[in-house]
């Protein structure tokens, strides 16, 4: 059993089979999964929501995600503190830095962390975030602000060793994705070593970045089992013993039942 801790089950890519999507899972061993708004407009966080409302197995988190953040307005924040009344909603985000594709202005970005640091921390809830090359920037925020806490998530890690150290040095936990089964992805492999057990997790980042041997496929919670195989591998354990560890590990920083 395991759990997808990042997803979008909301994406358009999953409009016409969602719930098909979601029997996959169940059937692969995957126990629970955590649905990510923060894809385009707020309806994206309302469709979240609803879906996992209604799943027993699916909670949600919502959020801006950095490529919006010219969109993160006062009032969208206030939404999404309304949708986080939710007893489903477990995560505010994601949110964060994305200066590869510089979708937002910087300025804007980071003033949209800011907000969603601050609501985390308003409501008690971990935040997920998100980050592409602007790892040092990040943690000079956080540093500023302080995790919330409740803690949180570096999600869809894609930096080196240090870049963790000086995430787990915050306090944060690390999520790989099914990028770590890719031939070019050695730096992201390195780092997946010297996360302790309890810090770390796995997701698919679904419908995007399917793991080997499903690349260039349209990415499924199903597959997260590809992916918790090779992080197992790296880390010189079995899968059955590292996806217990990432359940307990989720279920600690989202506040989880306990997964059945």
């Amino acid at each position: 059993m395991i759990v997808d801790t990042h997803c979008h089950l909301a994406d358009a890519k999953f409009r016409d089979d969602v719930e098909a999507v979601i029997a996959r899972a169940s059937t692969a061993g995957v126990a629970q999964i955590i649905s990510v708004g923060a894809i385009g407009p707020i309806e994206s966080d309302r469709l979240t929501v609803k879906i996992a409302e209604r799943h027993e197995n699916i909670f949600a988190a919502v959020g801006v995600h950095p490529h919006d953040a010219r969109d993160c307005t006062p009032k969208r924040i206030a939404q999404l503190r309304d949708l986080a009344a939710s007893k489903k909603v477990v995560a505010i985000g994601e949110s964060g830095l994305d200066f590869h594709y510089m979708h937002s202005p910087p300025e804007a970005q980071e003033a949209s962390l800011r907000a969603h640091l601050a609501l985390a921390a308003e409501l008690g809830l971990p935040i997920v975030i998100h980050c592409r090359d602007a790892e040092r920037r990040l943690a000079e925020i956080v540093r500023e602000t302080g995790i919330p806490p409740r803690g949180g998530v570096i999600h869809c890690f894609t930096g080196d060793a240090t870049a963790a150290r000086e995430f787990l040095a915050l306090g944060f936990h690390i999520s790989f994705s099914g990028i770590i089964t890719f031939k070019n992805s050695a730096p992201i492999r390195d780092a997946a070593t010297i996360v302790p057990d309890d810090r770390v997790m796995v997701e698919t980042d679904a419908p995007y970045l399917a793991p080997e041997p499903y690349r260039g496929k349209r990415n499924e919670p199903a597959y997260v089992t590809r992916t918790l195989e090779k992080l197992a591998n790296l880390r010189r354990t079995d899968a059955t013993t590292l996806g217990a560890q990432v359940i307990a590990n989720a279920t600690r920083v989202f506040a989880l039942p306990l997964s059945r």
